[in-house]
């Protein structure tokens, strides 16, 4: 069987009819605490690949004072991305989460077994940076 086709997209596109995602790809966000209304947006939330609340918390706060400063939306994102380390991070909590492991483990044996699959988030990364375009090349290179 064919590997499925493995996609992201972020929530507003989905609402707003503005993404091009596979046939029939499953919807599986990737929030680890997702407001109520999106799981109308998706098939599935999958919260162990969310990054971990102490991280929020932090990019949060961080984000929210370069805003303070008089920063823009978007660069105060992209700036707090960066000084909180998010990059690293993130990385390091999937690859010491035992629950994280088990949930990416789940999602590559659905893809292998020719599921196609759209990983859900807030962010429009065409403007800001997300945790799920890092989901995508660690699923990417996993099939590789």
């Amino acid at each position: 069987m064919a590997r499925g086709t493995l996609a992201d997209t972020y929530v507003a596109a989905i609402q707003h009819e503005l993404t091009a995602l596979p046939p029939a790809a499953t919807l599986v966000g990737v929030v680890r605490q997702p407001a109520g209304w999106f799981h109308a947006a998706v098939d599935e939330n999958v919260p162990e690949l969310g990054p971990p609340s102490s991280l929020l918390e932090s990019f949060r706060r961080t984000e929210t004072d370069l805003k303070m400063r008089g920063i823009c939306e978007e660069g105060a994102h992209n700036a707090a991305w960066d000084e909180v380390e998010f990059e690293t991070a993130y990385r390091d909590h999937l690859e010491s989460s035992p629950d994280a492991q088990a949930a990416l483990e789940a999602l590559e044996s659905r893809l292998e077994g020719g599921e196609s699959i759209a990983l859900v988030c807030y962010e429009n990364t065409d403007k800001k940076r997300c945790h799920r375009t890092i989901l995508r090349e660690i699923l990417e290179r996993e099939s590789s």
